[in-house]
């Protein structure tokens, strides 16, 4: 197994024989001792899992879980509990987090839970990535390409569109045609899986214009 850990624990003996016995099995790894030094650069981190430690001073684990709910961050997290602290380990999953491990741990249960861990991550960059390329490819579209689009995501015909637009339905044609042709596509399946991957919803609730751009 490889890829990188990052080891978030305020107890620097832990950190340090985890951080050992997951290097010796191929791992990279990346120390913190507090919550706050690993949120200040985890925007510029390269994917990866993190071993959480739950009970820490100035920030625990499960703020640093909530603070990470509002990022986009591909960092699958493994929390690590106290023994029998199942309350804990259940709230850690409500706020995000991938598994939990209880200490003190043995290393093939750590390493089958970075297993889990690392085909998520996997999964994560590879949605990503669909997820980016096709936001990219919408964010070229014109104004009238975009509610072309909404329309079509919203299974509205031509001829409905156009008078939802104030337009013919020759226009609309035309305005459909360039829109493929902006997208890059040659098909309307295709042309609704981007926009589906982009996060376009029916009916225009989160519309086409809206892509790519913050609330």
């Amino acid at each position: 197994m490889t890829g990188i850990v990052y080891i978030i624990d305020d107890d620097a003996e832990v950190r340090m024989s985890t951080a050992f016995f997951l290097g010796s099995a191929g791992f990279d790894t990346r120390q913190f001792g507090d919550a706050p030094g690993f949120l200040a650069v985890s925007n510029g981190l390269r994917p990866g899992c993190v071993l959480l430690d739950v009970r820490m001073p100035i920030m625990d684990g499960l703020e640093v879980l909530a603070e990470l709910a509002g990022r986009r961050a591909e960092l699958p997290v493994v929390v690590m509990t106290g023994h029998g602290d199942v309350t804990t380990a259940v709230r850690a999953m409500q706020l995000g987090a991938l598994d939990f491990i209880e200490k003190p741990f043995e290393e093939e249960m750590v390493f089958t839970i970075l297993g889990r861990a690392f085909a998520a991550l996997d999964d994560s960059v590879r949605n990503n990535s669909r997820r980016r390329d096709a936001e990219e490819r919408i964010a070229r579209l014109s104004e009238r390409e975009c509610e072309v689009l909404d329309g079509l995501v919203a299974g509205l015909a031509n001829k409905v569109l156009a008078y939802r637009m104030g337009i013919s339905v020759r226009t609309v044609e035309m305005h459909r045609a360039g829109m493929m042709d902006r997208l890059d596509v040659r098909t309307f399946a295709e042309a609704l899986r981007l926009a589906f991957d982009a996060g376009v919803v029916r009916d225009a609730a989160i519309p086409c214009a809206a892509v790519g751009r913050e609330a």
